[in-house]
């Protein structure tokens, strides 16, 4: 179906959409970096002109909320087409995906035995397809959180940390991970989470000057309006977070960020203790991701792409520790529940042990 709706030529498909959607502030960005036009980066009149002279119709608004350094890091796409620079980016975000898949797939041999069980899994997961429809970031998020898990596997918190700091480019990833390394008194990953951060927003702030880091952080202060300015009117149903889920349920905005903000202290407060628990290192870092979508006021169905190696690891635990009273065979509903991917995994000559298995990962996963 992706095939046939962007086999068009021009620059949307056969719907009326504009083709790689989201890719368009990230090009209108790095343009203004190339035209030594920064100043115009969170200047939304200045955004909504660019991109209306290069998409002309229909109108869009779509603001730039990413910091400084990822358009820079952009900067190499803005000479080609906007078609081409988006399918560019694609693709090496397919790579980026599957070689964090291959990452920490090959680190086990029960997930080596099962290499084209995953391999179909990979390539079948829903949030895949929406990050190739929309051209999104969400492989960045995928490779700053396997870097840090194999740094943790490694033994090196303070890599770790060092990894996770480049989350800071889209900074509601990161609203979690300090407080859990805080209240866990993970000091070696907080110093690098910190220590990452920092550094590239002093590089920013050398790099673009002092007046676009104030824009940058203007934007962050009025979060709920640039929020409200992104998303649709129907956001909300998309959306994988407490605060959509509090949205849903409640008609008070107030309430809603109220009740965001106790749940996701909750959420914390609990990882944190999951972090600082002697658990093996697959539950510990998948209790961390866990928090980091759950608190992420602003996450979509491609963002979940972080989730991936969640599932590999908690297979792989639930298969090593079979008679673990927290690990239960897989309920027969679950090929109807879960994802599309672990479905279509019925059909694979597999042992049904692993297979079960990934499939209750991925249910209890959803459920969580």
């Amino acid at each position: 179906m992706f095939t046939i709706d962007y086999a068009t030529p021009g620059l949307f498909d056969r719907a009326g959409n504009l083709k790689f959607q989201d890719f368009l502030p990230f090009y209108v960005s790095a343009h203004f970096v190339r035209d030594h036009h920064a100043h115009d980066l969170y200047d939304q009149r200045a955004v909504t002109h660019a991109e209306q002279a290069i998409v002309h119709y229909p109108p869009l608004r779509l603001p730039n909320l990413y910091g400084p350094q990822v358009a820079l890091f952009f900067t190499p796409f803005g000479g080609f087409s906007f078609v081409v620079a988006a399918a560019s980016w694609v693709a090496f975000g397919l790579l980026a995906y599957f070689l964090c898949i291959f990452s920490v797939g090959r680190l086990s041999p029960t997930l080596r035995s099962h290499g084209g069980l995953i391999l179909l899994c990979a390539v079948a997961y829903p949030s895949l397809y929406e990050v190739v429809m929309r051209a999104q970031v969400s492989p960045l998020v995928l490779v700053s959180f396997t870097t840090a898990f194999l740094a943790l596997r490694s033994e090196r918190p303070l890599i770790a940390g060092f990894a996770l700091g480049f989350l800071v480019g889209k900074p509601q990833f990161i609203l979690a991970i300090p407080l859990v390394f805080l209240l866990a008194r993970s000091w070696m990953s907080l110093l690098g989470l910190i220590t990452s951060s920092l550094s590239q927003l002093l590089f920013a702030r050398f790099w673009f000057g002092e007046a676009v880091m104030h824009d940058y952080f203007s934007m962050l202060r009025h979060a709920p309006d640039w929020i409200n300015t992104a998303e649709l009117s129907l956001a909300s149903i998309q959306m994988h977070s407490l605060r959509s889920f509090w949205e849903l349920l409640i008609p008070w905005p107030i309430g809603v960020w109220i009740l965001y903000f106790l749940s996701s202290m909750i959420v914390i407060v609990v990882a944190a203790r999951i972090w600082k628990s002697p658990s093996p290192l697959a539950i510990r870092f998948s209790a961390l991701l866990i928090a980091v979508v759950l608190v992420n006021p602003h996450i979509y169905t491609y963002d979940l792409l972080a989730l991936a190696p969640i599932f590999m690891l908690v297979a792989e635990w639930s298969i090593q520790n079979a008679d673990h009273p927290n690990t239960r065979p897989a309920n027969p509903a679950v090929p109807y529940v879960s994802p599309p991917s672990l479905r279509s995994a019925s059909s694979v000559d597999a042992p049904a042990t692993f297979r079960d298995r990934l499939r209750g990962a991925s249910l209890a996963l959803a459920a969580g």
